[in-house]
């Protein structure tokens, strides 16, 4: 797991390039990506394109909440006092092909309470009862980066990867393999396509997320 530093180029030059870069900003060798969301395509009311609300039961709040935005020819999903979980189900991706997930976020305001700030799920597999089993990667306000927080029955391990709150209005471009993650917790293989990836901003919380592409990280 490795976080890399801000990126504000990525505004202008778009995420899959910019994953080609190490934390000292020297090339790396080019990498094979997978885009799995880069937030191109939006519904009437500005909510993303095939993305669903996790609790049916406030359906217009999330719809609400979530928004398709552009920043300098960039688009991004802004949150806004969201407290609930978006999902985009059954997508083309193999994690053991492409085992890195990079994406950006970038938080404008947040609460003293809020925990966590926001996360990504990367949801690898499902068990016997057809549940998701993810793996959640949060910005903490609190809890420092590298902390990892083991699930239970009905919630997936959480891994910090960005903590604190004073870098408001900075984007950060963050870098997990979530296929070792998986391995190292679940302690098997995941399934041969990932269930899908999700998304939630906490209550009180205003932030951005980026595209987010999967690669094989060589």
């Amino acid at each position: 797991m490795v976080r890399a530093a801000v990126v504000r180029g990525c505004l202008a030059v778009g995420l899959v390039f910019c994953a080609g870069f190490l934390i000292d900003g020297t090339a790396s060798a080019q990498s094979q990506s997978l885009t799995l969301e880069n937030f191109q395509s939006k519904e009437a009311d500005g909510f993303p394109m095939n993305w669903e609300n996790e609790s049916q039961r406030s359906e217009s709040k999330g719809r609400d909440a979530y928004k398709v935005q552009t920043e300098d020819g960039v688009n991004f999903l802004a949150a806004k006092d969201a407290g609930q979980r978006i999902k985009k189900k059954k997508i083309d991706w193999d994690p053991k092909a492409f085992p890195v997930l990079t994406w950006r976020w970038r938080l404008h305001k947040t609460t003293t309470d809020t925990e966590p700030i926001a996360a990504v799920y990367a949801s690898l597999d499902v068990d016997l009862m057809f549940i998701p089993v993810f793996t959640k990667y949060v910005w903490s306000a609190t809890k420092p980066e590298g902390t990892l927080t083991e699930g239970g029955m009905f919630s997936g391990s959480e891994i910090v990867v960005q903590s604190g709150t004073k870098e408001v209005g900075q984007w950060f471009e963050e870098r997990v393999n979530v296929y070792e993650d998986f391995k190292r917790i679940h302690k098997h293989e995941p399934a041969a396509k990932a269930w899908g990836i999700s998304i939630i901003s906490g209550p009180g919380v205003e932030i951005d997320f980026g595209s987010m592409v999967a690669s094989t990280g060589r």
